[in-house]
């Protein structure tokens, strides 16, 4: 029989269970790795690989499908049902707000569930990976998205079962504005982009600008730590 009430409980152990650590630099890491100008870098190469790779109209098709899969994933998560369901974060839940690990008094605004984080990174990679069909960036992406989604729990600003349905809306957002996508290219004859080279993936995207796009990726990965240990000396 379904209990919701056990659900719930399990939720807050396992928040408890994966939030924070006792070190000051993975606090100055997930710290990093959860705001968005860290990745702005990857963003910008994003924007010029798809400018290289599609005509003005896909492009600007493209870039209409990304800011709606955005207004999706955030709209379902912040604009509804976080006032909708008035979950506290835990951070601001007075059963467990002075048990769980806070960072650097870090500690959101009052609700959270679902989580946004959750949805508009899944969002974004479940699309872009559809859209480019190379696995080695399709992984990486997945590897991005839950670290990201991972950086919240471990902030203690949601608990895994925000980051679940955050998540699982972010996944059917990304595969439902990809198929979208693909039928307003069929309705404004946009052309194919079935590709057989080893220079493009299977959609037509240079096999170089997805590699990019991982250099980018993989290099900003690397870079957290190091800001976070210059962070860490500064104080």
């Amino acid at each position: 029989m379904f209990d919701l009430d056990k659900i719930i409980e399990f939720d807050k152990h396992l928040l408890l269970e994966l939030n924070g650590s006792d070190s000051l630099f993975w606090d100055g890491c997930m710290t990093v790795y959860t705001t968005m100008g860290v990745w702005m870098p990857l963003a910008v190469v994003l924007l010029y690989v798809l400018i290289k790779n599609n005509n003005i109209r896909t492009f600007m098709l493209l870039a209409v499908i990304i800011t709606l899969v955005f207004v999706l994933t955030d709209g379902i998560t912040s604009t509804f049902c976080k006032p909708f369901f008035e979950r506290w974060r835990p951070t601001r839940d007075p059963e467990l707000m002075y048990l769980v690990d806070v960072v650097n008094g870090y500690r959101c605004a009052s609700y959270g569930f679902m989580s946004s984080h959750a949805a508009n990174s899944f969002g974004i990679a479940t699309f872009i990976l559809l859209l480019m069909r190379n696995r080695a960036l399709s992984l990486s992406l997945i590897l991005w998205a839950l670290l990201n989604s991972y950086s919240r729990i471990y902030l203690g600003v949601h608990y895994p079962g925000d980051i679940i349905c955050g998540t699982a809306v972010g996944v059917i957002s990304g595969i439902l504005m990809y198929r979208l996508y693909n039928y307003l290219c069929k309705k404004m004859r946009l052309g194919s982009r079935d590709w057989i080279s080893t220079q493009y993936t299977k959609s037509g995207y240079l096999v170089s600008d997805v590699h990019l796009l991982l250099v980018v990726l993989y290099g900003t990965f690397v870079a957290i730590p190091i800001i976070a240990f210059i962070v860490l000396q500064q104080h």
